[in-house]
């Protein structure tokens, strides 16, 4: 098996908020982790991951440890994690050699008997494909380029069948259940993809799927419409989803409209939360960070939600908003298009480390994750790195 090593961005307004809370490489693109989709490039594990300081304390199951760069020795892959593989193997020669991706360096092989420091241009280009990632919005693109080929790919598994009492528009072979809960009266509308169904997921009746759209291991989809989505590991989701990705372990139990978002994992989006994803104006989207503001170049975007972050009932998020991780957004019906981490209502205060951590001890329990005092130490980092951080962002 080839060695994977994991190269991360700097990690600069455009990768807000996740970066201040997980590797980019275990963000999803498509179904798929970024980090997923290099190690089915090279057919191997992911060693570790080169990252920035406050994410070394990082502890997630199944992530390989984030740690300081240093030199590799083959047989490896090194991969960008702002570049998402299509996941395609590749067939790679006996010496050194680059992959590129348009023209741009995005990773490199060491074969046996070389190193890698860093910057390294020797050896023929491999062409590589994928998608260039220029920051968390680009989960999106990623989401219209893999989620349709991805979930493709389960039609191949051997699924549970259809349930007599539900509804198929399309081919019936397009609704992939793979040992999920579907009740009588769910409708699968898979004339533009396939609907993917995982070990543990249950569909509640009254539930419209259009595909493709991805259930993860775990969840409750609790009615309504689900489209083009890709629902993470053990999350409730209830409403109107369209063209959105949830990481994982995130509470939406009630209705509202989040569309074209990434929310992130142990996210609670309170009753009625609902997100726009088109201005008035039709034009492109604009983010700001900060004092910072970033072109996305995307007609279509809602939100991106960091990692613990929780709303008030009936909050409305204009186009474009970024939430910060671990932010407590109440108070305003509306609040700014920046929200920043750990922000505590619609004031200039925080949410103190103390009161974080205690909901986090209360809340990673009710999803089968015990608090373990790694994580806490890694949840702590978290805090500190955000809040002192704050400079850094403007």
């Amino acid at each position: 098996m080839t060695a994977v090593y994991l190269l991360e961005p700097n990690l600069g307004p455009a990768w807000s908020p996740f970066g201040d809370c997980r590797p980019i490489c275990e963000l999803r693109a498509g179904i798929w982790l970024i980090r997923e989709r290099w190690e089915a490039v090279a057919e191997g594990d992911t060693t570790a991951v080169f990252g920035p300081e406050h994410l070394t304390p990082f502890v997630e199951g199944g992530a390989p440890p984030v740690r300081a760069r240093v030199a590799i020795d083959g047989p490896a892959i090194v991969g960008r994690s702002d570049f998402a593989p299509s996941g395609e193997p590749l067939e790679l020669a006996a010496g050194p050699a680059r992959l590129v991706h348009d023209g741009l360096t995005v990773g490199w092989w060491v074969p046996a008997g070389h190193r890698w420091d860093g910057g390294d241009d020797r050896g023929d280009a491999v062409e590589l494909a994928g998608l260039q990632l220029h920051g968390a919005y680009d989960l999106i693109t990623a989401l219209e380029h893999f989620l349709q080929p991805d979930a493709a790919d389960f039609t191949h598994e051997r699924g549970d069948g259809v349930p007599d009492e539900c509804m198929v528009i399309g081919d019936p072979g397009d609704v992939v259940i793979l040992g999920g809960q579907v009740e009588p009266g769910v409708l699968f509308d898979v004339r533009e993809g396939v609907v993917v169904i995982e070990q543990g997921a249950r569909v509640v009746a009254g539930t419209r799927l259009e595909g493709p759209v991805f259930v993860g291991p775990g969840s409750h989809i609790l009615g309504d419409t689900i489209r083009w989505s890709v629902i993470g590991p053990r999350c409730k989701v209830r409403g109107e989803v369209s063209a959105s990705v949830f990481g994982g372990y995130a509470n939406k139990a009630h209705y509202g409209f989040v569309g074209h978002s990434v929310v992130g994992h142990w996210v609670n989006l309170g009753a009625g939360t609902t997100t726009s994803d088109l201005k008035n104006t039709y034009g492109a989207v604009r983010l700001r960070v900060g004092q910072q503001s970033i072109e996305t170049s995307r007609q279509f975007l809602g939100s991106l939600v960091g990692d613990h972050a929780k709303t008030a009932i009936g909050t409305l998020f204009d186009t474009g908003t970024v939430i910060g991780c671990g932010a407590n957004v109440f108070g305003a019906i509306r609040p700014p298009k920046d929200v920043p981490a750990f922000a505590w209502g619609d004031t200039s205060e925080h949410v103190t480390r103390d009161a974080f951590l205690t909901v986090a001890r209360r809340v990673l329990p009710r999803r089968g994750v015990e608090v373990t005092p790694a994580v806490e130490a890694a949840l702590g980092t978290i805090y500190e790195h955000a809040i002192t951080g704050d400079d850094r962002r403007r």
